[in-house]
């Protein structure tokens, strides 16, 4: 049992200011945003007004603010990334999301640094050794099983921080270089080229193909609500939402869903668990992943290294959206979908049911079978496509003669002197229907009380003064007293757990070197960004993966009779010339893919 109630996060994604505040509205304690420059997906980032913008919408429930500068950062720009840094600390935001380790030795304001996914922190060796070097949250690789979280989360004193939903990238995070060889155009920079999205050919070692023009790296999306007990069981207190690309509307629905899972185990154990945010939120609908742009589900490798029904999203890419059970769900308008008899996405739009079958806009009558799917609810996207949630702070009253004191969920406590007029009543007065007006506001009345007897009578129009005085006095007592996280501070004595740093650590700065070198590390290959124009010599891992062609296919050489296994090397073909050797490292179940 823990010592005081652990609090439990509930992390979502924001492309801009405006999906920020329909996060927050719908039940996210956080939110992380992307800056100005520097941040993993470089088309959603967001300038220092809207930054601020969202911190001061956030800040009123005391949900957070995380800004994403997790991309590598080159010596031509460390004074640039300073300077940003120190604007965003000027402008509230609770911590940064890093990958570079030139940060910590940036002249930078002591605000607090997240460990970036991007890290790649798979041991409680890696993620310890973060912690004691300064940083306050450490997000993991997605690609852990409970029992290697429960390790890691038993070594940390800090945060731990998991993906819970969303898309997966098939490499480890932080060592998928595919983008940067084929295209010159770094995942690591925020440029990712989603090479795992296409199409390949899995050829052997004579060139036969086993499989032609399919999906091969492509994963299906990732779904942990049912395992969030398990995740928080391990050590996990903070939940993410993957998608600072999405839409209001996704972003809507698949906060308001998890914001319910995770109400409901908090609820389950109130002694163990609390929430990390204040407010209700009251949602104008009913939350359903399965209705937002999804590969279909998987939990990936949190029930184990060897997850069973497939991971992978091989014959398309695509949404696959929610599974057609009955016409009578169908409106005119619906997006549906379906393979055809050679396995080949295809789909359109509802115009009708007629005799059991949909009619659809190009005119096919589409039986009702397994497999056929709806991606696109039009009514939902309709009603998405509204105002669906407010968030409100419940806040206790207290009016006597001389004084009206207010008291909220945040625990944030004021008191204020009035002169209101006091006349003798001719009946009694309802002054908590005056005061407790509060639709304008955030807060909504919780308990009103008043040492005033039926006797006496203020004028409305008072009361509706003193309340506007009152809300807005609780509004900036929240604001001089938001309990903000600082920097913790270095353990320069601690050691990197490895001597030898190559190409996929990414170092492209002098600070980052001279961090690593700091801490014990001898020999630091630069990032492969800075090789330029010319190719690092010799086979390039361009992906690290824990997903498994071989596996996935019905190949798996630990399992398979070495008769029946497939003549290696194989290698990935694609369609724009692109040519990997895949390398399996079956001790530790891990894929790479060489590039020469």
């Amino acid at each position: 049992m823990e010592a005081t109630p652990r609090s439990l996060e509930l992390l979502a994604p924001a492309k801009d200011a405006d999906v920020a505040r329909e996060a927050i509205l719908h039940g996210a304690d956080a939110v992380y945003i992307g800056p100005p420059t520097h941040g993993a997906r470089k088309s959603a980032s967001n300038s220092l007004d809207d930054i601020r913008r969202t911190v001061d919408f956030a800040h009123q429930f005391r949900a957070k603010v995380y800004v994403t500068v997790n991309t590598i950062v080159y010596d031509s720009e460390l004074l640039g990334v300073e300077k940003m840094i120190a604007d965003l600390y000027k402008a509230g935001v609770d911590a940064l999301i890093v990958q570079d380790m030139g940060i910590l030795r940036m002249n930078i304001p002591p605000i607090a640094l997240h460990a970036s996914t991007q890290c790649d922190t798979e041991t409680p060796a890696k993620a310890r050794f973060l912690q004691d070097v300064g940083f306050s949250q450490i997000v993991l690789a997605r690609e852990l099983t409970i029992g290697e979280l429960r390790s890691v989360c038993n070594e940390l004193t800090v945060p731990v921080e998991v993906f819970v939903h969303g898309a997966l990238c098939v490499s480890f995070s932080g060592r998928c270089h595919a983008s940067q060889h084929a295209c010159g155009r770094s995942a690591n920079r925020g440029e990712c080229a989603q090479l795992c999205r296409l199409p390949y050919t899995l050829r052997d070692a004579g060139g036969k193909a086993i499989v032609s023009d399919r999906h091969l790296l492509s994963l299906k999306d990732l779904n942990a609500s049912d395992r969030l007990n398990l995740l928080a069981e391990a050590g996990a207190s903070s939940f993410k939402i993957e998608g600072r690309l999405k839409d209001a509307a996704y972003v809507k629905n698949v906060t308001a869903f998890y914001r319910r899972k995770l109400d409901e185990l908090i609820a389950s154990s109130p002694d163990r668990y609390r929430r990390a945010s204040h407010g209700f939120s009251d949602i104008g609908f009913t939350p359903d992943p399965a209705k937002s742009f999804n590969r279909s589900f998987t939990h990936y490798f949190i029930d184990g290294a060897r997850p069973s029904g497939g991971i992978a999203s091989i014959m398309t890419p695509k949404s696959l959206g929610e599974e057609i059970t009955d016409t009578a769900m169908l409106h005119n308008g619906d997006g549906i979908s379906w393979f055809d008899r050679d396995g080949n996405y295809d789909g359109a739009l509802v115009n009708g049911i007629k005799d059991g079958k949909i009619l659809t806009s190009d005119g096919r009558k589409i039986p009702l079978r397994p497999g056929l799917r709806r991606t696109s609810d039009l009514h939902f996207q309709k009603a998405l496509a509204k105002s669906t949630g407010r968030r409100t702070i419940a806040v206790d009253l207290h009016l006597d003669a001389r004084s009206v004191a207010a008291c909220d969920e945040r625990g944030v406590k004021v008191t204020l002197a009035h002169e209101c007029t006091i006349e003798e009543a001719r009946s009694p007065q309802d002054r908590a229907a005056v005061l407790g007006k509060l639709g304008g506001t955030i807060y909504r009345l919780r308990d009103f009380t008043s040492s005033l007897d039926d006797s006496v009578y203020i004028p409305p129009k008072e009361l509706t003064a003193l309340r506007h005085r009152i809300t807005e006095a609780l509004d900036n007592a929240n604001t001089d007293s938001y309990p903000y996280d600082y920097r913790r501070k270095e353990n320069l004595d601690v050691e990197f757990p490895s001597a030898c740093l190559d190409y996929r650590a990414n170092v492209s700065n002098t600070l980052a070197r001279e961090f690593y070198a700091d801490h014990g590390v001898k020999r630091i290959e630069p990032a492969l960004e800075l090789y330029g124009t010319s190719r690092r010599s010799g086979a390039t891992s361009v992906m690290t993966t824990r997903h498994c062609i071989l596996r996935e296919l019905g190949f798996c050489k630990k399992t398979t009779p070495k008769e029946k296994q497939l003549a290696e090397p194989l290698t990935l073909q694609g369609s724009g010339g692109n040519t990997y050797m895949l390398k399996f490292d079956c001790r530790n179940c891990r894929m790479h893919l060489l590039a020469e």
